[in-house]
């Protein structure tokens, strides 16, 4: 199976989206609000609030820790919003506060083809010490984690799971493997024998989440291809790689911390809205970047085009990566030292994707040293 995306459609433009995203009501250390708002103010059009086994919705209270980092930071918050928006109160234990839900605090975001909110979640279970984290998109209820006796299994009852309240809502859901390195916990043959799966991060902008593998595993780029080269053998729909913050610090910063504006994805579609996003990317009409961004991106007659919306001062090489029939494992096919290049898909090639690699340094980065790159979605010959 291939990807249709669409091709210079007139009535279509880019929306910039992050999927991953924590707040205060799981494991990240900032007010909903304040995270919104830094999203919308730097230039986002959609975010997925995806906290850990739970939508924000119903009566929730936080503790702020007596850190002055933290209560400094709950008075920029009051100061922003005010006493009639903040319900909190004090006692022994310390300073409390009502979490607001977002049907609260979407209207004071949201605007037409501007800003939109994803109900999300991040499904979250364990084998043992290894972490299976999923993201569900555009959910209305909250999906209990399922467990399973091997990983593969785990990670099927969930997808099971979330696809499950597609069907029952009759709205649409996207699904995302995330991080299949933290903890090292899923390989590629884990997600090759899973049935259903479409979409997993291929960068995550969390220290702990090894994008990059070690001596002993794969990067997350290495098993994107492996897991390709099954599904093509199976005549499944390949796997499409996302770029996510995965973000849960906003108040201290580096290389130790989960930051925002990492990695985010660039989306194709007819309009800001749910169902318009979540199309568009099924359709694999978007790529994954921490940074470069795209002037031109087409795929047709077997042909995929790139052109890069260059910087000055900054050198950009495209990548062209595929994989050969009778291959099993991946290889750079062309690579281009330019802002314009295309790749004519030969009869001997399973799939090509492309990596566009610039010289521009990644302020603050995954890992130091990283500079800007971009992913598109591989495609195979029609």
């Amino acid at each position: 199976m291939t990807l249709t995306f669409t091709v210079n459609a007139q009535d279509s433009q880019w929306y910039k989206g992050n999927l991953h995203t924590h707040s205060y009501w799981s494991d990240g250390d900032e007010f909903p609000e304040m995270i919104m708002d830094w999203y919308k103010k730097n230039g986002y059009q959609f975010v997925a609030l995806s906290d850990h086994n739970i939508i924000a919705e119903g009566e929730k209270w936080r503790t702020i820790s007596n850190d002055s980092l933290y209560q400094n930071a709950f008075k920029e918050y009051l100061n922003k919003y005010g006493e009639d928006w903040v319900n909190h109160k004090k006692d022994e234990k310390g300073l409390h506060v009502q979490l607001k839900t977002l049907e609260e605090f979407r209207p004071l975001f949201e605007d037409p083809e501007e800003f939109m909110i994803f109900r999300a979640e991040e499904v979250t279970s364990y084998l043992e010490d290894k972490a299976v984290h999923m993201g569900a998109i555009n959910i209305l209820e909250v999906i209990e984690p399922k467990k399973g006796n091997t990983i593969v299994e785990l990670i099927q009852n969930n997808l099971d799971a979330i696809l499950a309240q597609e069907e029952k809502t009759g709205e649409p859901v996207l699904q995302h493997l995330n991080h299949p390195n933290f903890t090292y916990a899923i390989k590629a043959e884990d997600i090759i024998q899973i049935d259903g799966e479409r979409f997993f991060e291929v960068f995550n902008g969390h220290p702990h989440v090894n994008n990059y593998g070690d001596s002993l595993h794969d990067g997350t780029e290495k098993m994107w291809d492996q897991v390709n080269i099954a599904y093509h053998s199976m005549n499944k729909p390949l796997l499409l790689g996302i770029a996510t913050d995965d973000s849960h610090h906003y108040h201290k910063f580096g290389e130790k911390y989960s930051n925002a504006g990492r990695g985010w994805v660039m989306v194709r579609s007819g309009e800001l809205s749910p169902g318009s996003i979540i199309e568009a990317m099924e359709a694999g009409d978007f790529y994954a970047s921490t940074g470069v961004e795209l002037s031109d991106l087409k795929f047709k007659n077997n042909e995929l085009s790139i052109g890069v919306n260059p910087e000055a001062g900054v050198n950009y090489e495209i990548q062209f990566i595929g994989v050969r029939k009778g291959s099993t494992k991946s290889e750079i096919l062309k690579k281009v030292k330019d802002t314009k290049a295309n790749f004519q898909i030969p009869e001997d090639i399973l799939f090509v994707r492309a990596k566009i690699v610039s010289d521009k340094l990644k302020k603050n980065p995954y890992r130091e040293g990283d500079t800007e790159v971009a992913w598109t979605q591989p495609v195979s010959k029609r």
